[in-house]
């Protein structure tokens, strides 16, 4: 899926064939307006869902810009919001996952099939909703005076993505429900910096990604429970599981409960995140 130019997604007439292409497109920019098309080319019944479509390619790296440059987490400066540099330097790293949750969503719709069709509307509608994200964040960062890749970025939600290419149900626990769901924890914390800082206008479009990231973590609980109906698995254990498995570094307290049992965690689970 290397990058190709984005074209208007009237010619498609697959979902899957539409996914990939977005998935492809390596301008961030001509990505989220390719996503916005096709999202409601589909939500319109254009792009159809075929039974008898080939098998997905592996996954690869998706379309992406010379930069950001993509380096360990640990490489990345630790910056304060005193400064108009440090506050863009956040806005940025949030920018960064909005991109890749855009991926995230098609790449889901894309790989997994044979799927009821609720499965992909979901998905195509969190990709939408991503773009909607990643266009308001950097906006936002063009009126700071910086402009998206101008700071270093790493790649964290993506590896996670590949790892879990191979399984529905473990890409439904461990990206929604553990990557995007860390959102919910630190996000509000974030939102009382900024209006202490008097940013009330980055503050503002963080109330509305946290207001919907609620959603998306719900539908990957949704989907999460559903896989585990369909294999005859336990939901709790089997996340627990997938937990000790996969994602130990990824998860820091504090957690916000108020926001994850309305994202379709229950209180097993949420134990089970708190538990050493």
């Amino acid at each position: 899926m290397g990058g190709r130019r984005a074209v208007p997604c009237g010619n498609m007439q697959s979902l899957f064939d539409a996914a990939a292409l977005c998935l492809a497109t390596a301008d961030p920019g001509e990505k989220a307006a390719l996503t916005q098309r096709c999202a409601a080319a589909f939500a319109c019944g254009e792009l159809a869902i075929p039974e008898d479509a080939p098998v997905p390619e592996p996954i690869r790296m998706p379309g992406r810009p010379s930069k950001p440059r993509l380096v360990h987490p640990r490489d990345l400066p630790r910056r304060g919001f005193g400064t108009v540099e440090g506050r863009a330097a956040f806005i940025h790293a949030v920018c960064h996952i909005e991109l890749n949750a855009i991926d995230l969503g098609w790449d889901a719709a894309y790989r997994f099939r044979g799927l009821p069709r609720e499965f992909y509307a979901d998905w195509v509608s969190v990709a939408n909703d991503e773009s909607r994200h990643f266009a308001m964040l950097r906006k936002r960062l063009q009126e700071l005076g910086y402009d998206y890749g101008d700071f270093d970025a790493h790649n964290g939600l993506w590896e996670m993505c590949e790892k879990t290419a191979h399984d529905g149900l473990a890409r439904m626990a461990l990206v929604p429900r553990v990557l995007e769901a860390r959102g919910l924890d630190v996000t509000p914390g974030m939102i009382a910096k900024l209006r202490s800082l008097g940013d009330d206008a980055t503050a503002d479009i963080l109330v509305v990604i946290l207001r919907e990231e609620v959603g998306h973590v719900a539908a990957g609980s949704r989907w999460y429970r559903w896989y585990c109906g369909q294999r005859g698995i336990d939901p709790r254990s089997r996340f627990r599981e997938l937990l000790r498995e996969y994602a130990g570094g990824y998860l820091h307290g504090p957690f916000n409960l108020e926001a994850r049992l309305s994202a379709g965690f229950d209180e097993d689970e949420l134990a089970a995140l708190e538990a050493p």
